[in-house]
């Protein structure tokens, strides 16, 4: 029998979702914590294909979710692009910046990147080998604004100001700056997909600070580039599409980009996407990660009210954004649970 999350994506209404969560792989979990230490820092692990298949295996282990999702970081793209990249405990991740050409110039190309995330793909390949038969496998890259704006930035901001300026002050810099990190994540996802993923999806945390034309031109536009690629490149392969928190954006955003599946946060609600969303592809999402630290009665509510409303599609159960490091892994026995039993 064809894989639940593949029948989902395939556009079928199955009588129980399919679950998995967003950064499901992490410190939430006391066996991550101890592989972390392990690995000594946060880029070792996701560099070591053996910790960090071992990492994507615990919560397949330990909950049964119907999907696994590749341990990485949206960042080693930009890394293999050039970008100097480290961590700063308590604080993220620290790049250096572009904010001219100058720094386009020290740059790579698109096809210089694959030696440099070789590990990467060893851990895809072993994760297909080592995952249970129904559980499947996702890759996934961030988007190319929302890996800009870390880009320009240097670090993560409340508000992407830095990129926003570059983009409106030096649009030629910010749009060779896309357009590398557009056609460079193609090749990125086309080698997760060589190696064993059989789902891919694209992250754009940031796009809802993007409005009007700008959705348009730097969401919208460069996924539809690179989900056109792929499927061209890899007929039949699945693509969710996460464009976080676009709200009115989220309506044909999977029919005007090809994406099979809507990621949705939890700032739209459930009956909403499932009116608006659903009619055009399958949905993920959407329980807020709040939910797995406080739990309660309120998460088995929440939980059954998400399934219901979209019970009369194609739905993949997900939290609206990344579980927290404070989450209680009983939650997510509880959430699933709930889910299994609706």
């Amino acid at each position: 029998m064809t894989k639940l999350l593949l029948r989902a994506l395939a556009g079928e209404t199955l009588p129980t979702p399919p679950i998995w969560m967003m950064r499901q792989a992490g410190r939430y979990l006391p066996e991550y914590r101890a592989t972390r230490a392990k690995a000594g820092d946060f880029l070792s692990l996701c560099y070591n294909p053996e910790l960090a298949t071992e990492v994507t295996l615990q919560p397949i282990r330990r909950y049964g979710f119907d999907a696994a999702i590749l341990f990485a970081d949206i960042l080693l793209l930009p890394q293999a692009l050039g970008a100097d990249l480290w961590f700063v405990t308590g604080e993220g991740p620290r790049l250096s910046t572009i904010t001219g050409p100058d720094g386009m110039r020290g740059m790579k190309g698109k096809d210089d990147i694959h030696d440099h995330l070789a590990p990467v793909y060893e851990t895809v390949r072993t994760l297909s080998q080592e995952l249970p038969d129904e559980t499947t496998l996702i890759g996934f890259a961030g988007a190319p604004w929302t890996v800009a704006t870390y880009m320009i930035a240097g670090r993560g901001t409340p508000d992407q100001g830095p990129a926003h300026a570059l983009r409106e002050g030096d649009p030629e810099t910010f749009g060779a700056l896309i357009d590398l990190l557009t056609t460079s994540t193609i090749e990125y996802l086309s080698m997760q997909i060589e190696a064993g993923a059989e789902v891919v999806k694209l992250f754009d945390s940031w796009a809802g600070s993007l409005k009007g034309d700008a959705f348009q031109r730097f969401a919208l536009e460069p996924a539809k580039r690179i989900i056109t690629e792929l499927k061209a490149r890899h007929p039949g392969i699945p693509v969710i599409a996460f464009p976080r928190e676009a709200g009115d954006g989220y309506v044909g955003f999977a029919k005007a980009t090809g994406a099979d599946c809507l990621a949705v946060d939890n700032s739209v609600s459930a009956p909403w996407a499932a009116e608006h969303l659903q009619p055009d592809s399958c949905v993920q999402g959407n329980l807020a990660s709040r939910h797995m630290v406080t739990g309660g009665q309120d998460l088995i509510d929440e939980t059954r009210a998400i399934v219901e409303a979209f019970r009369g599609g194609p739905h993949i159960f997900n939290l609206g954004h990344g579980i927290t490091p404070d989450a209680d892994p009983e939650n997510v026995a509880l959430m699933i649970e709930t889910v299994r039993s609706a």
